[in-house]
């Protein structure tokens, strides 16, 4: 499927590049139970790219979407879906199967963006990390929304079309096009392993 995601997307992912193992992280999102069913498809890829970061000795960052109060820190998303995840209930749990450990790095996070109303930046530019590797869920809403603000604060982004899903094909691949055209390097997990085993630095 990642193939066939490349190859639709083809005229608008005109941009190769390579991660830099000194400079990048990766980025797992919202990977949580409420989102099991998407998610299921992705869970081996992303825990493959888990895998072969923590080999490139490169930081893994996971965030946790949740709300205390909806009714106060729900803001536009709580008009908007009915169903907003409460913190510490099962759905807000990140999925076992790929969950980060005692050495792993949460961001806890109220909005799409893993920038809005978290540390993310501050962490990221203490650790010198100038790109990003985006997979997790929901691809159109919070993944999309996080390459987008990751670019326009100047970082490389590199979003896995097989690590990332949503409710839909159409929506999938509506966000993989859009993101190629203007805001991030579409690559498979396969690629992503692959550079990692031996990348050390990306094209200009």
């Amino acid at each position: 499927m990642s193939t066939d995601y490349l190859a639709r997307i083809a005229d608008w992912n005109i941009r190769p590049a390579v991660p830099a193992a000194g400079r990048c992280a990766l980025l797992v999102i919202d990977m949580q139970e409420h989102f099991r069913f998407t998610a299921a498809g992705i869970l081996d890829n992303i825990a493959a790219l888990v895998q072969a970061c923590r080999k490139s000795n490169m930081p893994v960052i996971f965030t946790r979407h949740g709300h205390r109060d909806p009714a106060s820190d729900g803001g536009m998303l709580g008009v908007w879906w009915s169903d907003l995840i409460r913190c510490g209930s099962p759905g807000w749990e990140l999925l076992p199967e790929i969950a980060p450990g005692n050495a792993g790095c949460i961001i806890d996070k109220k909005r799409y963006s893993a920038f809005a109303g978290t540390d993310l930046d501050a962490r990221l530019q203490a650790n010198g990390v100038r790109e990003l590797i985006i997979t997790g869920v929901l691809t159109n809403c919070c993944c999309e929304t996080t390459a987008r603000d990751a670019f326009v604060r100047d970082f490389r982004v590199f979003f896995v079309c097989d690590a990332t899903a949503t409710v839909s094909e159409e929506l999938h691949l509506a966000s993989l096009k859009n993101l190629a055209f203007g805001f991030a390097h579409v690559v498979s997990a396969a690629q992503l392993q692959q550079q990692l085993g031996g990348a050390n630095g990306s094209p200009a």
